[in-house]
């Protein structure tokens, strides 16, 4: 503590002269490039030596302290083990939210699920955290008092049951240690399969704290609750499979049957199952098809890049050899299920009057959607519709030039140039020049379409589906809830006399879930069965339209060729460098002049950190005639 004062005041005293300031300039530039910038740098220097003088002290106090002092001691990590318990369950009363997909409250503040999982992200260390100084600070206490095994697996009737908690945290920590980022993206698998863990750290957390402690984190555990039930019933139904095309990209392209009050836009994507690869996988993807580009299909693009992809196109090429040499027999069949689509309410690309869409790779997915969106309205003549739209792509390989072939922009909307300014840059990184067969690189490798329709389209239940049965299904619920909690209390525990605090909370904990699954149930029922009169009174135009619909994406899939030269006679080409973000801004600076422009991501984390700071620098050091440009990220990163 002595070394750090003297060298504090020593700091102070020599500050204003010339060497000690030369060398807090160079501490400053090498410092501030921190998340706390130049406030963070001086504060470390000038108040951070202080600080520490401070927790050295408190732990020489504790250190110091004679045995006489024991027992305060203890007390003091016990009440600190409480408040941090405290602050934790605070915590968790929020934890929850984020990750409550289809959540009425995310719709409300429209927050997309992509977004909407950083908050759970940061809340789920924080929380742990709490939870660990809490665990610690008792089991130190115990530990000091002689009696650390005792306690650990003491299970009191009247307060808390210390077993249970030990039990909570350590599904906790299990949970917590597998989703930091090095274990969770290499070992993605395990972060997910160890995450269902929730429900044993809940359950055990009801009966550590009893009722009345867990009800206040309670109100949000059930919401996600109402949530994981919802979606469970929405993903048991199979969803048609109408066509399937693999392009030479490695990618796959999947049309999907929905129904045709289906509503969502061209910024969703949905969670993708398919029993035969995986009973429990699901993998999100971002829907590559306009609404407007049928009422009842959509499209999602799949990059093969691992096992799970890598089996789903076997199965797809091994379906269209067995149609192409049995064309006549029963052919084995490939089973999706959905849950969505998520994403935003309204569509907020059609905000602004000008756009920049940066793609990496797959990610030009959700942009092939935007930009059939804006191409149908325009050929509708809607108002309000972005006028300048520049596509930025980045690409390894010139092969994945393929994907373009999913939109044609002469049939979507004849003349398109006169009503909307479409310009794209693409920039091929590992490619120095044009293959020599550039002419045959976007030919489709193989595609079919499932002819046979079972008018098995999406759920409406989740996503952006029907707002008066999302309100009947939670309002219902929580109303049982109260009622069985009033019937439990007036029936059984007051009568009865029941007074443990582990057993009460194991109830509370069942009356949550009884209320789910019956009102719930009841509320979900209800709604399927509104589905179905709503289907079967347009059944006859379905049928109609879905005939239609497999010709026309049996045709378009013969076209694809065609549309993707003239789609790419549209683009620039660059080969064997990256995009220049600053020359780029730059020049729609110039060119579009004072203008919102609003700039849309999707891509890998690097190129999401290097669009949105030229998108800070631009702004910053922008003039009364430069546009204003407005980031926003649709990457999805779990």
């Amino acid at each position: 503590m002595w070394v750090v004062f003297i060298f504090w005041a020593t700091l102070i005293f020599l500050f204003p002269a010339e060497p000690v300031n030369e060398l807090f300039e160079k501490w400053l530039q090498l410092s501030s490039g921190t998340v706390f910038g130049i406030t963070g740098s001086i504060f470390l220097v000038f108040s951070g030596p202080i600080l520490i003088i401070a927790f050295l002290a408190i732990v020489y106090l504790v250190i110091s302290d004679s045995g006489e002092e024991e027992l305060q001691d203890y007390l003091m990590l016990e009440l600190s083990g409480l408040r941090f318990g405290l602050i934790g369950l605070f915590c968790l009363a929020f934890l929850f939210l984020p990750i409550a997909r289809g959540s009425v409250l995310l719709r409300l503040v429209d927050i997309p699920f992509e977004h909407a999982t950083r908050y759970h992200v940061w809340l789920g260390h924080l929380t742990m955290f709490l939870f660990t100084l809490h665990g610690l600070f008792y089991v130190i206490a115990w530990a000091m008092d002689g009696r650390l095994l005792q306690e650990i697996l003491e299970w009191k009737e009247i307060g808390v049951a210390n077993l249970a908690g030990v039990v909570s945290l350590i599904a906790g920590l299990l949970m917590w240690v597998t989703s930091l980022s090095p274990v969770r993206k290499q070992y993605f698998e395990l972060f997910f399969y160890t995450h269902q863990l929730y429900v044993v750290f809940v359950v055990f957390l009801a009966l550590h704290v009893g009722d009345f402690i867990f009800s206040m984190a309670a109100g949000g555990i059930f919401l996600f609750m109402l949530d994981r039930f919802l979606r469970f019933c929405q993903s048991r139904r199979t969803v048609d499979i109408i066509s399937a095309t693999c392009l030479p990209c490695g990618t796959l392209e999947l049309v999907l049957s929905k129904p045709g009050n289906l509503r969502y836009n061209a910024l969703s994507f949905i969670f993708l199952q398919v029993k035969e690869l995986s009973w429990l996988q699901w993998h999100p993807f971002s829907v590559s098809s306009s609404p407007l580009d049928g009422k009842y299909h959509l499209s999602i693009l799949i990059k093969v890049l691992g096992e799970w992809t890598e089996k789903l196109r076997g199965n797809i090429s091994n379906f269209c050899k067995e149609k192409q040499d049995l064309p006549f027999q029963p052919h084995s069949k490939i089973t999706a299920s959905v849950e969505g689509p998520y994403g935003h309410e309204s569509p907020y690309h059609l905000m602004y009057e000008n756009l920049v869409l940066v793609a990496g790779g797959i990610g030009i997915s959700p942009f092939l959607a935007i930009l059939s969106d804006i191409l149908h309205s325009a050929r509708e003549n809607k108002t309000c519709l972005p006028r300048n739209i520049l596509i930025i792509w980045a690409i390894k390989k010139s092969n994945e030039l393929s994907l373009l072939s999913t939109v044609d922009m002469e049939s979507i909307c004849p003349s398109f140039s006169d009503k909307v300014n479409i310009e794209i840059q693409i920039y091929v990184t590992r490619e120095s020049e044009p293959p020599l067969e550039e002419g045959t690189i976007n030919k489709t490798v193989n595609s079919s379409v499932f002819p046979v329709l079972s008018g098995r389209g999406l759920s409406v239940l989740v996503g952006t589906g029907n707002s008066i049965w999302s309100g009947i299904y939670v309002i219902l619920p929580v109303l049982g809830f109260v009622l069985f909690m009033d019937l439990l209390n007036i029936y059984y525990i007051n009568p009865f006399g029941i007074y443990a605090w582990w057993y009460k909370g194991l109830l509370f904990v069942l009356c949550m879930v009884a209320s789910v699954v019956i009102f719930g149930g009841a509320v979900v029922g209800f709604w399927h069965l509104w589905e179905r009169r709503i289907s079967e009174s347009e059944e006859f135009e379905d049928k109609q339209m879905k005939i239609g619909m497999v010709q026309h994406i049996n045709g378009s899939m013969e076209d694809k060729e065609s549309s993707q030269e003239s789609l790419a006679g549209t683009s620039a080409i660059q080969y064997g460098c990256r995009p220049d973000f600053k020359e780029i801004f730059g020049s729609i600076s110039e060119r579009w002049g004072h203008v919102d422009v609003g700039v849309i991501l999707c891509g890998p984390p690097t190129l999401q950190a290097s669009v949105a700071k030229e998108c800070r620098s631009q702004n910053i050091r922008r003039r009364c005639h430069d546009p204003i440009f407005h980031f926003n990220s649709h990457s999805f990163d779990l």
